[in-house]
């Protein structure tokens, strides 16, 4: 199950969804920028017009962001609605996946009636890609005794939180392209880390595709937004399998004027830089806990031996406290929980209350 609902916890705790405070997703907590309210504010006339179908006003936006052209980019109904297409868009039968990582690269390739195979990242190596297992396997094409036509690369990966350098998904590009195979890099989160990202010239390589989310950093999850960025055949290939109108007008206003709102998005790497350390500090101290590096907004956190991800997850949320339960998520054991960067005082909010939840347990 994917985090962020708060509405059904809500209804079964009988609450306001305000009332509900959520880590289990990971959304900036600063929320979106000030520009986004007024933008909206300013183009109420347009919720009685069609939005527009080839979101051009955003797309110049990004384009002149990342100094790319406009027809490298392709604007979807969040990059989830982007990831069901590109089974169908590239022609991928076969994709390999590096697990841990986020379910919907599978379960798109299931719907378009392909299949996924699984590299497992090691839990010893605190989950850390596998980039040198990856090389190999698309130098060779083959995974499983079995063919491949891609891989997909979630940079930073979800729900651990690892990311290798630029350099080395460049060299993992190049041993795609030696194969023509596909590679699809989710870099939904790496403006939390954009050293290791590999915009803007990885748009250009003719075998790769860039997906972007405006949900994460730019907290726009209520308006669907998302991204990618390919050459001008593939992006066309792309676009043709979206629905008309997928992105809504509102959503394109925010993302517009989230986009060209630079200081809040500096202001947000200044507070996520200062308080993931903070809360690292806390979550380390908690006696048991396992807490792995991240290069993101969130922590992929193991809990003592003994205690069950799901039974925290439940006792949490009785209190009206969301978390995401991983321990279902493939290459996790049982007691993988994550938890999103919130606000300093939600921090400390959820340090403290798990910890009382573990000093009941021990009792």
């Amino acid at each position: 199950m994917h985090g962020g609902d708060i509405y059904s916890a809500a209804r079964e705790l009988k609450r306001n969804p305000t009332e509900i405070l959520d880590f289990s997703a990971s959304i900036n907590p600063l929320g979106p920028s000030p520009q986004v309210w007024k933008a909206i504010t300013a183009s109420r006339h347009l919720l009685s017009h069609y939005p527009d179908p080839n979101c051009w006003d955003l797309r110049q936006a990004l384009a002149i962001f990342w100094h790319i052209d406009p027809e490298h980019i392709v604007v979807g109904n969040g990059s989830t609605e982007l990831i069901e297409a590109l089974p169908r868009a590239l022609g991928i039968h076969r994709l390999l996946v590096v697990q841990p990582t986020f379910s919907e690269y599978a379960a798109a390739m299931v719907r378009a009636g392909g299949q996924a195979t699984a590299l497992f990242a090691d839990r010893s190596d605190q989950y850390a890609i596998p980039i040198d297992r990856l090389c190999h396997v698309m130098e060779a094409g083959r995974h499983d005794g079995r063919s491949i036509d891609g891989v997909v690369l979630c940079h930073p990966n979800s729900p651990t939180g690892q990311a290798c350098s630029a350099d080395d998904v460049a060299r993992l590009a190049k041993a795609t392209r030696r194969r023509g195979l596909w590679l699809v890099i989710d870099e939904a989160f790496a403006d939390y880390c954009p050293d290791r990202s590999v915009l803007p010239h990885a748009a250009s390589w003719p075998h790769v595709v860039i997906l972007r989310s405006m949900t994460k950093f730019y907290a726009l999850p209520g308006l669907r937004v998302g991204y990618a960025m390919a050459t001008r055949i593939t992006a066309r290939q792309l676009q043709r399998q979206l629905p008309p109108w997928s992105v809504s007008a509102m959503g394109q206003v925010a993302a517009l004027a989230a986009v060209n709102d630079a200081a809040h998005a500096r202001k947000s790497l200044r507070f996520m830089a200062r308080e993931r350390e903070r809360l690292q500090a806390s979550l380390v101290a908690l006696p048991g806990c396992v807490v792995m590096p991240t290069h993101a907004n969130y922590f992929l956190v193991e809990l003592p031996l003994g205690w069950q991800a799901r039974e925290m997850t439940k006792q949490l949320r009785n209190k009206g406290v969301l978390i995401r339960d991983c321990s279902s998520v493939p290459g996790t054991n049982s007691r993988s929980i994550r938890l999103a960067v919130r606000t300093v005082q939600d921090n400390d909010r959820i340090v403290r209350t798990i910890s009382h939840l573990l000093l009941q347990g021990a009792s």
